[in-house]
């Protein structure tokens, strides 16, 4: 017993099958695509930020150079201040060790 319908049966079977498989195929691809288009956007987010870092960077190593230089003229100026303080102070001293020698001539 031959059945007519059978060679379109099996033919209408592997058609079937290959429509699957280039469905899957497809499916694949396509979750392929976008797992590669959301990599390129997760390494394009990453090197703006490490952009954004590095101009970060830049403007804090100015910042700590602008300061680093204020303290060191602060530190000039407090040595200064010192060396005029300590002055006065050997004049404050000399006054007074002289105010207190006239004192004691004059009693």
């Amino acid at each position: 017993m031959t059945h007519p319908e059978k060679p379109a049966d099996r033919s209408a079977d592997k058609l079937d099958a290959a429509l699957s498989r280039l469905k899957s195929s497809l499916d694949l691809l396509e979750r392929t695509v976008a797992l590669k288009l959301e990599d390129d956007l997760s390494s394009a987010e990453l090197e703006e930020e490490l952009a954004i870092m590095q101009d970060d960077r830049g403007r804090l190593a100015l910042d700590l150079d602008a300061a680093l230089a204020r303290v060191s003229a602060l530190e000039k100026a407090r040595d200064e201040v010192l060396r005029r303080l300590d002055g006065a102070g050997a004049g404050v001293a000399a006054a007074l060790g002289a105010a207190v020698s006239a004192v004691r001539r004059a009693e």
